[in-house]
């Protein structure tokens, strides 16, 4: 079920939110964990006992490097951590690179091994790595270990940030799954951030999203340079807003029910780095690896050799989290160097650069990191990077190249200035000028504008995907 449907926004939504606030506060973590298990198992019914499994092993091992801490034996306690990590790591490696193992072995063999008839069950790279956290953060005494399990459940399904996340570690929330307070105030300020998601996903990822289908489905002897140029940039944008406004409406989700998540995205498209990208793009799952990878493995506190080798275990697990394919190893690889050198002597050229050569560089490398990503195919990406760099033929330009430049104009620059800090900029100098009450009327009307038009969009159009699902 996606957030951006009918069902969920008129159906399930207010469903839920009748039931968990009819209830007495001390049954509504259980109230979240019946009707997060509806919401998982309304598309993959099968794999709900692949999740209860994880749960279980994290609650159990949980108790275990709790109880063996207490008593100080820490060998114990290390061995239940690795017990746990090779549970919840063995499992999503079988789902999700089972297949990816056995067709680059059968290549390079030359034999024909048979694929599992597996499906990768949705979120399990999130709530993987959130049972992950919560049993090694016990084992580092960050927290105590959660004796109820419906609450560690509840944690761990919580539909809004269930399926694409952002990666909610128990730490957060782990005062709020007994002791937050569910306000007017938040839960108003949850459904402006829910709408606002909305309203970046269906108004604008998935017109860039068709944007971009409809150039890359444009024939060879008709495509420009420029053409495809045209098509990443809407495919930068549709991943933004795809997974921007899935993290702001899973922020909304988790306001509306008291819970009060980190963000995720800081407005990337405005960094001057690729170091500063990575500060503001999906801080989740960046941070992530930097608590539970990257300093255990040393950090930047060593060698430089070692900390080199350092970046790349975490950027070449970065590509693989994204997906079992090649071009998710090489999109995190790519990275991997592209920091390398920043470190090493480029951060301090960029800084005296102008702003705005700084920023031309930073999208210019986002942009082509996104091409990377977006082609699976390895024969397919070179393909696209071969004709983006006019090594195959393409005229620079045509008329159809112009056709759809002036067709799409009006919607790229609504995604760029909406990639911007100037809307949060404005509302930030409405509420300094207290202006409040214009405020007020002005969110009023945002919210049914959105509401309105996403409804209309949704009703009418089949095209609406959610890219960081099938992570």
């Amino acid at each position: 079920m996606l957030f951006s449907s009918i069902t969920f926004l008129y159906a399930f939504l207010p469903v839920v939110l009748l039931l968990y606030f009819a209830v007495p506060r001390k049954f509504r973590n259980f109230i979240l964990l019946l009707v997060s298990l509806v919401f998982y198992g309304w598309g993959e019914p099968k794999y709900i006992i692949v999740m209860v499994v994880s749960i279980f092993a994290g609650y159990i091992c949980g108790l275990l490097i709790g109880a063996f801490k207490k008593k100080e034996k820490m060998g114990r306690a290390k061995l239940f951590v690795i017990l746990s990590v090779v549970i919840d790591l063995g499992i999503l490696i079988f789902f999700k690179y089972s297949n990816f193992f056995i067709s680059n072995f059968s290549k390079l063999t030359g034999t024909t091994a048979k694929l599992l008839d597996i499906a990768l069950p949705l979120g399990i790279s999130f709530y993987t790595f959130q049972i992950l956290s919560y049993t090694i953060d016990v084992y580092r005494g960050d927290v105590e270990p959660q004796r109820n399990l419906i609450d560690l459940a509840a944690y761990i399904t919580l539909f809004p940030q269930l399926i694409a996340g952002p990666i909610v570690r128990y730490s957060t929330i782990e005062k709020q799954l007994k002791e937050r307070k569910e306000t007017t105030e938040l839960f108003a300020s949850g459904v402006l951030r829910f709408t606002a998601g909305l309203g970046k996903k269906v108004l604008i990822a998935n017109t860039v999203g068709e944007i971009y289908e409809t150039l890359m489905a444009v024939p060879k002897n008709e495509a420009t340079v420029a053409m495809y140029w045209l098509a990443s940039f809407a495919f930068s944008f549709q991943i933004y807003f795809d997974f921007s406004g899935y993290s702001d409406m899973a922020i909304g989700l988790g306001r509306m029910f008291g819970f009060k998540f980190l963000e995720n995205f800081d407005h990337p498209y405005i960094s001057r780095s690729i170091t500063e990208f990575w500060r503001r793009w999906h801080m989740s799952l960046s941070t992530w690896f930097k608590d539970y990878v990257y300093i255990p493995l040393g950090g930047n506190r060593c060698k430089k050799g070692r900390m080199f080798f350092n970046l790349f275990i975490v950027w070449l697990l970065t590509g693989f989290w994204h997906g079992a394919e090649w071009n998710f190893i090489i999109w995190g690889l790519y990275y991997f160097i592209i920091l390398i050198i920043e470190k090493s002597f480029l951060l301090k050229v960029l800084e005296k650069l102008p702003k705005f050569l700084q920023h031309i560089y930073s999208l210019f490398l986002i942009n082509l990191g996104w091409v990377i990503f977006a082609n699976d195919s390895l024969p397919k990406l070179g393909r696209v990077l071969s004709r983006m760099f006019g090594l195959s033929g393409l005229s620079a330009w045509n008329s159809e190249t112009s056709f759809y430049l002036l067709s799409y104009l009006a919607v790229f620059i609504i995604a760029a200035v909406g990639s911007t800090l100037l809307v949060k900029n404005l509302r930030d100098k409405l509420i300094y000028w207290n202006y409040n009450a214009f405020y007020t009327v002005l969110t009023v009307l945002f919210i049914l504008a959105v509401m309105t038009l996403a409804t209309a969009g949704l009703a009418s159009d089949s095209f609406n995907p959610f890219l960081y699902f099938r992570f």
